[in-house]
């Protein structure tokens, strides 16, 4: 899940407090669906202050991006909670290589919501998803097909997930300025002519929202992301050159 804009963060920040009054009323855990970084940051802010429970969060593995948050009574024994989450693995029949739009287009295709899903790992021959248990058989069962490539979907254990290898590449270099389309244009190897483009055409993430604005001024801290090509942390400001120029260093996730 992805809020959006202050209405819809309102909304689910009471949701988040109802829930964690549920969980005290019910005397049992209580789960959100999966949860994007900023969601899951504000929802555990408000969490802090609700006295008589406590949270914990999972994604499937340590590093998974989407997670599913889970609130309990404070005198619950967090070891007794069972993550409320399923594995499947997707494999083309004959192997075939499909992208991640691929795969994630076909699970929403059959009405699926999007916050339903976690993190999608997708190799060459094959996409192990994480989701909600009661999707579980219903995607064993309607899922047939992933673009053109007829496909089979089983269930798997936790500890069968091919987890990603997280490569980085440093880059320290100097910029005009800290616009957004400056530092995309340089993290991902782009010119910042296409790099425009491809934020005015809202494929491009700023923290986990998207951004249309190609002169959106970024801090350090900020995460640049499109999807299918990975990530980039604008890591520094390391000075200002005599010419006016910004020294940065940013960190691409491949």
């Amino acid at each position: 899940m992805t809020v959006e804009n202050e209405l819809e963060l309102k909304r689910f920040l009471a949701h988040i407090q109802e829930l964690a009054e549920r969980s005290l009323r019910d005397q049992k855990p209580q789960w959100t669906n999966f949860l994007e970084p900023p969601s899951l940051e504000a929802a555990e802010a408000v969490l802090r202050f609700v006295t008589g429970v406590r949270f914990n969060s999972y994604g499937g593995y340590p590093r998974s991006e989407r997670r599913r948050l889970v609130i309990y009574p404070d005198y619950y024994i967090v070891e007794t909670i069972e993550p409320e989450l399923a594995f499947l693995e997707i494999t083309p029949t004959p192997s075939l290589q499909l992208s991640h739009r691929d795969y994630l287009g076909a699970l929403l295709a059959l009405g699926v919501k999007r916050e339903k899903i976690g993190d999608l790992l997708v190799d060459d021959s094959k996409c192990q998803a994480v989701v909600t248990p009661e999707l579980a058989d219903y995607l064993r069962i309607n899922l047939g097909e992933v673009g053109k490539a007829k496909v089979s979907v089983t269930l798997i254990e936790p500890e069968r997930l091919n987890l990603p290898d997280r490569r980085i590449k440093e880059i320290r270099t100097t910029v005009a300025s800290l616009r957004l389309d400056a530092l995309a244009a340089l993290g991902f190897g782009d010119s910042r002519t296409k790099m425009a483009r491809e934020i005015k055409a809202e494929r491009v993430k700023v923290n986990w929202k998207t951004v249309k604005a190609p002169d959106l001024e970024l801090a350090p801290g900020a995460v640049i992301s499109i999807r299918g090509r990975g990530r980039v942390e604008f890591q520094e400001i390391t000075g200002t050159s005599k010419k006016g120029r910004v020294g940065v260093v940013l960190k691409r996730f491949i």
